[in-house]
């Protein structure tokens, strides 16, 4: 199938089956999420997969008793730095020239840019920042899961501080933004399955500037 026909078949699932996602179809979702486009290329998220059952049904009042969260096959929580700091920003660069097989002298000038930029600003201001780099992998999470007819459901509906506290991220710094399960619609009891999909028309939508 072509893209826009994955992106017309899926939907923001409400009732999954329970069935488990074939581990090479996440594997895949996954792959697409650590291939997103990010500032810089600092990639300043992790994506934590979640499967424990018992840790789910923890997760679920969290999310507002949201059903995916325990009805899905895996859940991926995405969570961005809490802050920029030097190391972190000095340590992407250090692997990134090695990868490639530069020396930092090569990218010193952009480095020392980078931060003078990020390190003065309030870490609130770098946090959200960073998360919203995190949105440009979840967009290519669910992207690639409809490409596999894995359903999923983004999610910002939970208690962040909650989570955090739950999978220790502050320790981590780390701080969680949104949620996907990943997993099979419940085709006989999801009543959005046969909604039909709605968008604002393109007129209005999109703008073309010549």
């Amino acid at each position: 199938m072509s893209l826009i026909q994955d992106l017309q078949w899926r939907y923001a699932t409400k009732k999954m089956n329970g069935q488990t996602v074939p581990q090479e179809k996440v594997d895949y979702i996954l792959e697409a999420a650590w291939m997103a486009p990010t500032s810089s290329g600092l990639q300043p998220f992790e994506i934590f997969v979640i499967t424990n059952r018992e840790l789910l049904e923890k997760i679920k009042p969290i999310a507002f008793g949201q059903g995916q969260i325990t009805d899905a096959s895996h859940l991926l929580v995405f969570a961005a730095w809490d802050n920029y700091t030097e190391e972190r920003i000095n340590n992407v660069f250090a692997r990134n020239n090695k990868e490639r097989g530069i020396p930092d002298s090569v990218t010193d000038e952009y480095r020392n840019r980078l931060l003078s930029s990020y390190l003065p600003r309030p870490a609130e201001v770098n946090f959200e920042h960073a998360a919203r780099q995190s949105y440009i992998a979840l967009a290519n999470a669910i992207i690639a899961a409809a490409e596999q007819k894995v359903d999923a459901t983004p999610m910002e509906g939970f208690n962040p501080a909650a989570l955090d506290e739950l999978l220790g991220l502050k320790e981590k710094g780390l701080r969680s933004v949104t949620l996907l399960p990943l997993g099979y619609r419940d085709a006989e009891n999801d009543w959005l399955v046969k909604m039909k999909k709605v968008r604002t028309p393109k007129e209005a939508f999109i703008s073309i500037l010549n």
